[in-house]
């Protein structure tokens, strides 16, 4: 039976202040679960009987319990719950000393750096983006969503598992690159994203839902990109949502990379 006090813990874990006090977050559903849970420690694990007949033999590691539907969706935070509940463990944050942290940008690809993306749905659908898109590391400023929130964490779809985020001061962290590292600013008067040379290393930066790029953080973008509308000239909406940018941007940086080794 589920107690009270398990109740209480997990449903506190949807507010930040709590997930860093108990350093755990959420996450559920078979499939997100079955993604974490060899990426990630976990504390514990709620599920279903049919769930765990099917699938708990697998991660017998993980301390296990079974609960009833009407119990699930006790602690669930989902519209429908789905079968299995797990807590699981934070990484230690890495202390990245700017110089060192910048340093290693200029041997490892492609990164992308989020200056004040706050809407969790954003912040998890760009990971799970970097994770197709084969990107590995996202540089985040500090007022960027909870990358553990648990609508980051379910809109991820796993690729947390995947793609380690950070949190640094962005200007401090541009400033310190190499300067062969290019550094690309997304912005409405920046060249057309078709037309302009791209790099298969270096930052893309994309900026806050409602403001874009701070003019702290744009002033040290080396490149400026603009994804154009079609056809040119026709009157369209203000922007592209950060997320479905992100996505046009990688997509092309990819599509050239590929065209260059074929």
């Amino acid at each position: 039976m589920l107690t009270k006090s398990t109740i209480r813990l997990i449903t506190s874990l949807r507010q930040r202040k709590f997930r860093r006090q108990e350093g755990l977050f959420v996450a559920e559903g078979p499939r997100l679960v079955g993604e974490l849970l060899p990426a990630f420690r976990c504390k514990l694990l709620l599920a279903t009987q049919e769930w765990m007949a099917d699938e708990g033999h697998k991660w017998g590691g993980c301390p296990m319990e079974v609960i009833t539907s009407a119990e699930l969706e006790r602690v669930s935070s989902l519209q429908t719950p789905q079968q299995v509940v797990a807590l699981f463990e934070i990484p230690d944050d890495e202390n990245f000393a700017i110089d060192t942290a910048a340093s290693s940008v200029a041997t490892e690809g492609l990164h992308i750096a989020l200056d004040g993306v706050q809407d969790p749905g954003n912040l998890g659908t760009i990971i799970r983006l970097a994770d197709w898109f084969g990107i590995r590391h996202i540089w985040c400023s500090p007022i960027t969503a909870d990358v553990w929130n648990p609508k980051v964490v379910q809109a991820t779809m796993g690729g947390i598992a995947r793609v380690s985020v950070h949190y640094v001061e962005l200007p401090a962290f541009l400033a310190a690159l190499p300067a062969e590292v290019p550094v690309y600013g997304t912005s409405l008067d920046g060249d057309s994203l078709w037309d302009s040379s791209l790099s298969d290393n270096g930052i893309i930066v994309m900026g806050n839902e409602g403001n874009g790029v701070t003019s702290e953080v744009n002033s040290l973008c080396r490149r400026r990109l603009f994804i154009p509308n079609y056809p040119a000239g026709q009157p369209t909406t203000e922007s592209l949502n950060v997320a479905m940018a992100t996505g046009i941007v990688l997509a092309e940086f990819r599509r050239r990379q590929n065209t260059l080794f074929q």
